[in-house]
């Protein structure tokens, strides 16, 4: 049947597919929009299982934090190219994501995925097919994580690679929350601090320090001391208000939070990062 120019821009506006493609699924279709619409979904379905062994190594990364700014949220949307990572499009679906995730207190990527996408009639899982068989690349959420506290801070690495969010448990400033999630950006610790280190982490370094230690000819009873003074030092490198401020690292982080805005202390944070 004749498909008009006029269908085919229309089913290219709803579903930001080619205009080749719109064309011939409203054919296939025999000019009903809503089935177009499902076969380009197919489509995507189909393009998506095609590249599910691809991997999603680019992407956007974005953070931001609620209205009562006490939750704040990281989302990373990944694709395959640094091409479409820079997309607006793609961009801007990643920010739907995030607003969406915040609005709704999602706390990891699976809770996300069931909802449905804003402005439309489907769910995330599936909108997310959809943009897969549009940009005819692997897209995937990579990592979603939130952190919470009476305040939280935000940052975004420019190029949008890299994003983080700190709580602080009492009032903290903007510029020293600005400060303190730059610092998370920068150093990636692994914890808050020594006690928010997973355990099995832990044992893995200090038995990774004692056996340096009796590789360099000490004695066992003398390579556990070592170990432990070792992972003495590993803490103040992995544990966020343990590490030097980078600004002043006469100073570490828990300093220079107490000394800028008294009685407040960091509480959480969250760090994604491409690659």
């Amino acid at each position: 049947m004749s498909i008009t120019a006029a269908e085919v821009n229309k089913l290219r506006k709803q579903t930001g597919a080619g205009m080749m493609d719109c064309k011939k699924a409203l054919q296939e279709a025999e000019g009903n929009m809503e089935k177009a619409v499902e076969i380009l979904r197919l489509k995507g379905q189909k393009v998506a299982a095609k590249r599910s062994d691809r991997e999603a190594s680019e992407g956007a990364i974005l953070s931001a934090i609620s209205a009562d700014g006490k939750t704040g949220v990281v989302l990373s949307l990944n694709c395959e190219t640094d091409f479409v990572a820079k997309n607006a499009d793609f961009i801007s679906v990643a920010q739907t994501l995030l607003d969406l995730a915040i609005a709704e207190g999602c706390e990891n990527k699976e809770s996300i995925l069931a909802l449905n996408f804003p402005g439309s009639d489907i769910t995330v899982a599936d909108k997310i097919v959809e943009e897969t068989g549009k940009i005819g690349e692997r897209i995937e959420i990579g990592d979603l994580q939130m952190a919470k506290g009476d305040t939280v801070a935000a940052y975004i690495h420019p190029g949008n690679r890299l994003a983080t969010v700190v709580g602080f448990s009492g009032d903290v400033n903007e510029g020293v929350g600005r400060d303190v999630a730059m610092q998370a950006a920068a150093m990636a610790p692994v914890a808050v601090d020594e006690a928010s280190i997973p355990a099995d982490l832990v044992e893995k370094e200090k038995a990774i320090s004692k056996d340096l230690a009796i590789q360099e000819g000490k004695p066992a009873d003398l390579a556990e001391k070592i170990a432990i003074g070792r992972l003495n030092k590993w803490y103040k490198e992995v544990t966020l208000v343990n590490q030097p401020f980078i600004k002043d690292n006469k100073q570490t982080v828990a300093k220079y939070v107490a000394s800028e805005c008294p009685g407040a202390a960091v509480s959480s944070f969250c760090r994604v990062a491409l690659g």
